[in-house]
């Protein structure tokens, strides 16, 4: 329609310009023609038939003329018409594709409650597929067994079912409606049922089957439904995902997620504009932080927008990191949404490629250290725990040996902690009859070690940033009435956790006797509640203020052939402990070593093979190799003094206007992780080097040769032109040739001064031996 629409304007604009220039052209030839006619009329005296003639040919011209004026007329109003329906579609369009529905939204409309007792009002919402929202509720609470109601049958009736409010209850049936004035209700259909499941919503008293308010869903109602995009676009540190959905107007589910977490200071990023740009705003992650992102692998995760923020209000998802102002990765927001809107009713109810259970249950035992989160499963306990622990120490958590207080003696725990020796994670069933070790017999023992069974079952691990975490299942109860206690759901029962080191049997050695270690105080958990949720933030988001020693720097001598590629900056214990500054997420390896320091000669010539990419399009893969006297670098990022401010030695030209020019650009190499940055975990860079493969674009790598200057300063970098801090240092010493050459100089200048003072003292003795004989 818009297209034809312009085409039509086009042609009548065409047509307007010729006629115009028509008409210029014949009020020309008129005025030319008046003129002549007029000046001949006054020389001469016309017969009357030729001034006839004369007469009519000029009647003609004004008629003509008045019958362009009229033309014109018409097609500039068919042309101010056509501009206002173009305008008025367009503005159509815009509502029907362009972004917000009319604040506020809270989804399709269906109607309002119409009232046969106590008081029942209300307007209600088909939210999405599955979910109500009443808005205004009111009910003056009198009813003896009241509930929300709904069905299929041409109206209320007992052939019903409850919907639960609130959601959440205790107990095995859910509680009578209470009184309302004026509520907004998030009302969520049970047992996977549909809106185009039921007919009708009902206030409905199940003991008098009696209809107190009533609405009625319209045939075929189109209710809005989540939309799903495309993954996330790869650009850098090994970002990617499965097709990411819009859950509602503030919500992003992310499947499979992908992110090695070696970027310094990367977000969720959202905003306007055709690509990622700085002008944008942070997400929290998933546990509302906003702390920077952590390394994923393969998780499903969602995060919701921020303050008032919708996704009708931006045009792309990205991850962004903010200090060097780089995007890793991103999805577009299409104009033509139609999702949920954002009232609170989106939970994570999805499942994974490598499934996580999502717990409404979580205690935080230990302070910064250990936490566990429990679901009921039939006859089951669902634990996981997750602890800030290392690889040679274990977690521990159960009953304690007594209610009312954290007592170690007779407690049934259990033992969790990664074998660094099998390589798999493990929960142990232990029983402890005294605090000490175990001899077999006694002590803090395995159940197996001293003739029972290990009733727990391991159903996964990991470890990553750090934080180690265990999830296994246990039998409330179990056969072994001697070593295992019974798990009661009717009642709170106290609890004890502890951190401490295993022993060369991978067994639990002895903890230490701080509140870190283990809790003093008495903890008790109702482990068939629902929402006990006392965790504030995930272990993910703490910092460790210690932070895990820093590799020695690599250097390189004699050396005069190197490849530069790119790779990560090995965390805490790479590029920032190593340089004093902070890293982009991605350093120079040269020779496949993180940023070593390299010797140079003052006069020799060396090679190098540079593989930061070539593709100025893609900044995020392009650092083009050169050599400064900046510690810094980033020569491409300069204006103004701060060009002057570094001098460049190789890998960059001039143009004729003064701009710098890079030269040692080449195909794309870096090396990347596996899975996610381990080099917190990771004592040695050889074995850090080990969790990482390289992964090369198609094509040849850049080249540099560089003869050092005789004058060059005892101190260089090579660097990264488009990006700060990249690279370290080049230590330049003179050459060994002509260090020998100047030895040579000296030892000559010394013989020739002993001969000649040798040669002055022996001509001395001649002369006076000649002068006295």
């Amino acid at each position: 329609m818009f297209k034809s629409l312009q085409q039509l304007l086009l042609q009548q604009q065409h047509e307007f310009q010729l006629l115009k220039s028509h008409r210029t052209q014949r009020q020309g030839q008129n005025h030319a023609t008046t003129n002549r006619t007029t000046t001949t009329i006054k020389k001469t005296t016309l017969p009357a038939a030729t001034a006839t003639c004369i007469s009519r040919k000029h009647t003609k011209r004004s008629t003509y003329s008045l019958t362009a004026n009229r033309v014109w007329s018409g097609v500039i109003q068919l042309h101010v018409a056509a501009l206002f329906v173009v305008a008025l579609l367009g503005c159509c369009v815009d509502n029907a594709f362009g972004r917000a529905p009319p604040e506020p939204y809270y989804g399709r409309y269906i109607g309002q409650f119409t009232n046969f007792a106590h008081g029942i009002k209300g307007s209600i919402y088909a939210v999405d597929e599955s979910t109500l929202f009443i808005k205004s509720f009111a009910y003056d609470g009198t009813g003896p067994d009241a509930f929300f109601w709904v069905g299929k049958t041409a109206r209320p009736s007992p052939e019903g079912y409850i919907i639960p409010y609130p959601e959440e209850y205790t107990g095995i049936d859910p509680p009578i409606l209470q009184a309302h004035n004026n509520t907004d209700i998030i009302l969520r259909l049970p047992m996977g049922k549909r809106i185009k499941d039921i007919r009708w919503l009902s206030v409905w008293c199940r003991r008098f089957t009696v209809d107190f308010g009533e609405v009625f869903i319209p045939p075929g109602l189109d209710v809005p439904k989540p939309r799903v995009l495309p993954e996330f676009k790869r650009l850098a540190h090994g970002l990617r995902s499965s097709n990411i959905s819009v859950l509602d107007a503030k919500t992003f589910y992310i499947p499979n997620l992908h992110y090695d977490g070696a970027g310094p200071d990367a977000y969720f990023w959202v905003g306007n504009g055709s690509e990622p740009n700085l002008m944008g705003v942070k997400v929290p992650n998933e546990i509302g932080s906003l702390e920077p992102l952590r390394g994923y692998q393969g998780e499903d995760i969602e995060i919701q927008l921020p303050d008032k923020l919708t996704v009708y209000d931006i045009d792309w998802l990205a991850v962004w990191c903010v200090e060097y102002r780089h995007n890793f990765g991103h999805v577009f927001i299409p104009k033509d949404l139609d999702v949920p809107p954002a009232l609170g009713q989106t939970k994570i109810t999805t499942t994974t490629t490598t499934p996580r259970p999502v717990y409404a249950n979580c205690r935080e035992l230990l302070p910064n250290r250990l936490q566990v989160k429990w679901e009921l499963q039939g006859e089951y306990l669902q634990i996981e725990l997750f602890g800030r622990i290392n690889e040679d120490q274990y977690m521990a958590f159960g009953l304690s040996g007594a209610n009312g207080r954290a007592q170690m003696s007779q407690a049934d725990i259990v033992v969790a902690f990664y074998d660094t020796t099998a390589r798999v994670f493990r929960a142990e069933d232990y029983f402890i009859s005294d605090l000490s070790q175990c001899d077999g017999q006694h002590g803090t023992c395995p159940d197996e070690r001293i003739g029972g069974r290990n009733d727990v079952v391991v159903l996964s691990g990991d470890r990553k940033n750090g934080v180690t975490s265990i999830r296994y299942k246990r039998l409330l109860q179990t056969n072994e009435p001697i070593y295992d206690l019974a798990i009661p759901t009717d009642r709170e029962v106290s609890v004890i956790a502890a951190i401490g080191p295993l022993n060369s049997r991978k067994e639990a050695n002895a903890h230490a006797h701080t509140a870190s270690d283990h809790n003093v105080d008495d903890i008790r958990i109702n482990f068939s509640a629902r929402n006990d949720h006392s965790c504030k933030n995930s272990l993910y988001s703490v910092k460790d203020e210690t932070g895990p020693a820093p590799w020695p720097t690599r250097t390189i001598t004699n050396e005069y052939m190197f490849t530069a590629r790119i790779g990560p900056t090995g965390g805490k214990r790479g590029y920032t402990p190593i340089t004093g500054v902070p890293s982009w997420g991605i350093a120079w390896y040269l020779n496949d070593l993180l940023i070593p320091e390299i010797t140079v000669q003052r006069g020799k010539t060396y090679e190098f093979y540079v593989e930061g990419g070539n593709n100025p399009s893609q900044p995020a893969r392009y650092h083009p190799f050169y050599i400064t006297d900046s510690p810094e670098g980033g020569l491409g990022q300069k204006t103004g003094l701060e060009l002057n401010k570094q001098k460049t030695y190789a890998g960059v030209e001039y143009d004729e206007d003064g701009n710098a020019i890079p030269t040692a650009a080449g195909r794309y190499c870096e090396w990347e992780h596996r899975t996610v940055d381990r080099s917190a975990e990771i004592d040695t860079f050889e074995e850090y080097m080990k969790t990482l493969e390289l992964d090369c674009e198609d094509g040849e790598p850049g080249y540099l040769n560089w003869t050092v200057p005789m004058d060059a300063p005892n101190l260089l970098y090579y660097q990264c032109f488009t990006h700060n801090n990249l690279g370290w240092k080049i230590n330049v010493i003179d050459s060994k040739d002509s260090a020998a050459g100047l030895k040579l100089t000296a030892t000559q200048i010394l013989i020739c001064f002993v001969s000649t003072v040798f040669s002055l003292v022996a001509t001395q003795n001649i002369i006076g031996y000649r002068l006295f004989a």
